[in-house]
């Protein structure tokens, strides 16, 4: 009687479990369904920046050299300090040249006396000349003398012109306004002519930033170049080695006369006000370029987006099922990806929870809150 029992409890749960396996494969398939979050893809006008390595370049930048040899017998200013144009920054030993400019004064002055005698005796000669009190020859040897006379006194004359020269040339001053660096020569050094380098100077405010851009974008900087793109654009902005954005926008100067050759590039300056001195010659930084498409575009999120061998997929899904699609992605946004290829206005596709998934998989889609968080990153 017992065992008649357990029998027949067995055969109800053994019903009951295959009544409940077959009778709703709705359920059972939302079992095996993966829940994800979902995207819809909109048009946008995006803002966005491209970012170039640049380099600092002076606009005016000079290697001091002696014009003359001698001894460094002063030097007049601090290393790293700021000059004006005309300081004087170096004395050459000026003795020997004082000396020889003196000398040549000197003889300028003896040859002028002679040039006065000599005209003097070529007007006395003429005039006897004139009445042949004196023969010929006479006037004509004192008239030889005269223009000799005046050779002489020419002569002398580019002599102290040229002595002078080398007098003030042992003063070495700043070509233009800028800052000095740090002297290459001391105090007593020898110094020889047009040889020893004694220190550079740059100009700092405005400087240069220099940039390599594809010969493809040539026609839009062009464009950039002939607007006249001012400061008050905020289009060019730099980014400093530490990261931080410097204070001051740009504005384009010049594009290079030719490209590269080699690497297909062409160089573009930009030129920054630069009052701190925060900028210096040489330094490395990132020019960064506002652009604003002018036109909607499709923005996905990044954290959408998977790479297989340097290509790049989303998942797209269509009813409950989801799809892996190849697309061409574009700039960076804010953590927003300009999509040029691959999706359309309106498609959903996964953001959350696309490791669990492959293609043609099951899921139970669920909207996210990344379309206004999208509004407000396409308008930055």
């Amino acid at each position: 009687m017992k065992r008649s029992i357990l029998q027949i409890c067995i055969i109800g749960f053994a019903g009951i479990i295959a009544v409940s396996c077959g009778g709703d494969k709705n359920a059972q398939q939302k079992i095996l369904a993966t829940p994800v979050t979902v995207y819809k893809v909109k048009q946008l006008e995006a803002v966005f920046y491209n970012n170039f390595p640049a380099t600092v370049t002076a606009l005016n930048q000079v290697d001091l050299r002696p014009e003359v040899s001698g001894y460094i017998t002063a030097i007049n200013f601090k290393d790293g300090q700021q000059v004006s144009k005309g300081m004087k920054l170096y004395t050459v030993d000026q003795q020997q040249y004082k000396a020889v400019y003196e000398q040549a004064v000197a003889n300028l002055n003896s040859v002028k006396a002679n040039l006065f005698k000599a005209q003097q005796d070529a007007n006395r000669y003429e005039e006897l000349a004139r009445n042949d009190a004196i023969a010929k020859q006479v006037e004509e040897h004192a008239q030889a003398d005269l223009e000799s006379a005046k050779m002489q006194a020419v002569a002398a004359e580019k002599n102290v012109n040229s002595v002078q020269t080398n007098l003030r040339y042992s003063i070495i001053e700043a070509p233009f306004d800028g800052i000095i660096g740090i002297s290459l020569v001391k105090l007593g050094s020898s110094v020889t002519g047009g040889q020893t380098m004694l220190n550079t100077i740059s100009s700092v405010n405005p400087i240069a930033v220099d940039f390599a851009i594809d010969e493809k974008l040539i026609s839009r900087f062009n464009d950039l170049l002939q607007r006249k793109v001012s400061e008050k654009d905020s289009i060019f902005s730099i980014i400093l080695p530490d990261g931080k954005l410097y204070p001051y926008f740009g504005q384009i100067s010049l594009i290079d006369r030719s490209v590269d050759s080699q690497t297909g590039t062409i160089k573009v300056r930009l030129i920054f006000s630069n009052p701190k001195n925060i900028l210096k010659p040489g330094l490395t930084c990132n020019v960064r370029i506002k652009n604003r498409s002018g036109e909607n575009t499709l923005l996905i999120p990044f954290k959408a987006v998977t790479e297989q061998m340097g290509e790049y997929f989303v998942f797209v899904v269509s009813g409950n099922k989801v799809s892996q699609h190849k697309i061409s992605i574009g700039d960076d946004i804010n953590g927003m990806l300009i999509v040029k290829e691959g999706l359309l206005t309106g498609d959903q596709i996964v953001v959350d929870g696309i490791q669990k998934i492959k293609d043609n998989s099951e899921v139970i889609p669920v909207s996210s809150n990344l379309n206004s968080i999208a509004n407000n990153s396409a308008a930055k």
